[in-house]
């Protein structure tokens, strides 16, 4: 099946560097910014996304490494935007009082 019909990556070609890149580095966390690299497709429009994600949540070797899991939870509560204060955009600066 067709994924992203832009750089036409199918569903074989997202399992298949899943499988490539697990067996490389175990402890590897896979994104897709890093299936589409080893795939050597860029990212064109986006629409497929969503169907891209599915393809690789399909996978059986696509899990999240031990040493990774629990992380967020690690974070104090009421943190947000890696500890960014709010308005800290240039188009937010002087909106605040």
């Amino acid at each position: 099946m067709i994924v992203c019909s832009c750089t036409s990556i199918t569903d074989r070609d997202i399992h298949a560097a899943v499988d490539w890149m697990r067996a490389a580095d175990p402890a590897a966390l896979i994104t897709p910014g890093k299936v589409r690299h080893a795939l050597g497709k860029p990212a064109d429009c986006g629409g497929c996304m969503r169907l891209f994600l599915a393809q690789m949540e399909a996978c059986d070797t696509l899990e999240i490494p031990m040493n990774l899991r629990g992380l967020r939870r690690a974070t104090p509560e009421g943190r947000r935007n890696e500890g960014r204060r709010q308005g800290h955009r240039l188009s937010q600066q002087g909106t605040e009082q």
